[in-house]
């Protein structure tokens, strides 16, 4: 079958490892061990966690989102400087406000306005926008709109220095969270750079190996950033889900809807869509929850937006993100699994709004910019206070998967993506402390409303 095949062809990456430490690793080892190596470690990292759950929502950065975790000492602007180089003051700015943002890489090339130093001057988040709209981007959301995310954030790990991996929007950054990259092969190795299009008419299309038969995507040469070809939107590269079937480790993708998608990953791997794996695709993502109430959890979930309400994404006209996020930590919190598992909440892309922080550039198309993520587990490490704690260590979506190789016995950086270099997540944790009981978060009730915005997210 072709997943086998595939997995041939990734057997040498079990082999690929770069934790710290002074034992050896995969790495260093000659061939024929690499594989004794690999039984040696199936059984993990000596921690409790045995489920890790990856929430990802859609757009927005921490200047936005969490700009209430400045009082604990998170770093969090309040100001920001414009293309006209002023100081203008971040001002409230609904969740449900009526417009969306430019968050495709020619709009972070533009945001991020990249010095001949390599480094984002972060100014030119206004420079697109007529001048009617140039306010549009600085803005927070009002705290009473976010409270179940500051809860999170002061109670468990709030990361602040944590990265979209890659310089564009939903499509290829989903790639990203379950492959540590976008590669378009087997057509280019080089990154898909944005949604896919009409190759004739240039109009937005589905995203997926069910795409229409125009449909294509820009890719970039991440050494050169030079544009490469233009493939249809099917892939054959190694995932995540790949990994953990070798390991006999179950996962589930929670997705909104089957078929094409831009948040739609395992549907754009062409092994996975056709093959045996795809029952591991679940429809609708509130799945999750009856899952955990059924003792069904898998060792990985991926969760998506419970919809386009849910989903956090700028122009929906919702506050509603955060009482979809509170509804699957609390459910777990609630249940058996809370002791023994890792949520990892964190979201897509940019989606166009102001952050201060300049993002560290491995090469023409990565790190992106700032987005938020909050780690909420019983081993999650604590502050001074006993309570929640900031971590300033740099992450990337890699630095997800990478956690969730190590947790499941795959050497870290098996992928051979941006997992080789990403830091794990390991130091958010303290395995050695008694696991803390769940204090439920407080949020609206969820209740689903069956609407998506997975193909009207404009400039991804």
């Amino acid at each position: 079958m072709l997943k086998y095949a595939v997995l041939l062809q990734f057997a040498l990456a079990i082999a690929v490892v770069s934790c710290a430490g002074p034992h050896q690793d995969a790495g260093s080892l000659p061939a024929a061990n690499a594989r004794a190596f690999a039984r040696s470690h199936r059984h993990g990292l000596p921690t409790p966690i045995q489920h890790v759950v990856i929430i990802f929502q859609e757009n927005r950065t921490p200047d936005y989102l969490f700009n209430g975790m400045l009082q604990y000492g998170a770093n969090i602007a309040t100001t920001a400087v414009n293309s006209k180089g002023q100081i203008v003051p971040l001002k409230p700015i609904s969740l449900a406000a009526p417009y969306d943002l430019g968050h495709g890489h020619k709009s972070f090339v533009s945001d991020c306005d990249m010095q001949p130093s390599s480094t984002c001057k972060m100014d030119g988040f206004d420079k697109a926008l007529p001048p009617q709209y140039a306010a549009r981007p600085f803005g927070y959301a009002p705290q009473s709109e976010v409270q179940p995310y500051l809860d999170m954030a002061t109670q468990y790990v709030f990361a602040d220095n944590a990265f979209q991996s890659n310089q564009a929007g939903s499509f290829p950054a989903h790639q990203y969270i379950i492959s540590g990259d976008a590669a378009g092969e087997p057509a280019t190795a080089d990154n898909v750079s944005s949604d896919p299009f009409n190759s004739k008419t240039g109009a937005k299309t589905p995203a997926g190996c069910d795409a229409p038969k125009l449909s294509v995507v820009d890719t970039i040469d991440p050494v050169s950033g030079s544009p490469g070809p233009t493939p249809f939107p099917c892939f054959e590269r190694p995932a995540l889900s790949d990994l953990l079937d070798s390991q006999h480790v179950s996962w589930r993708y929670y997705q909104s809807g089957l078929g094409p998608g831009l948040w739609h990953a395992p549907d754009a791997i062409s092994h996975i869509r056709y093959g045996p794996d795809y029952a591991d695709v679940i429809s609708p993502p509130e799945t999750i929850l009856s899952d955990i109430i059924k003792g069904n959890l898998p060792g990985v979930a991926w969760v998506m937006p419970a919809d386009g309400y849910h989903s956090d994404h700028s122009g929906n006209k919702s506050t509603a993100g955060p009482s979809w996020v509170a509804a699957v930590v609390n459910a777990i919190g609630r249940s058996g699994y809370w002791k023994n598992t890792a949520i990892i909440i964190t979201w897509d892309d940019w989606g166009g709004w102001y952050d201060h922080v300049p993002p560290q550039q491995f090469n023409s198309y990565e790190l992106g910019f700032r987005v938020p993520l909050v780690i909420v587990s019983p081993y999650a490490k604590q502050g001074a206070s006993r309570e929640g704690y900031i971590s300033h260590v740099q992450y990337e979506f890699g630095s997800i998967l990478a956690f969730a190789e190590e947790t499941f016995g795959i050497p870290k950086g098996s992928l051979g993506a941006t997992d080789v270099r990403a830091n794990d997540l390991s130091d958010a944790f303290d395995f050695t402390q008694s696991p803390r009981p769940f204090a439920t978060i407080s949020a609206p009730p969820f209740v689903p409303k069956g609407k998506t915005l997975s193909e009207e997210d404009p400039d991804n």
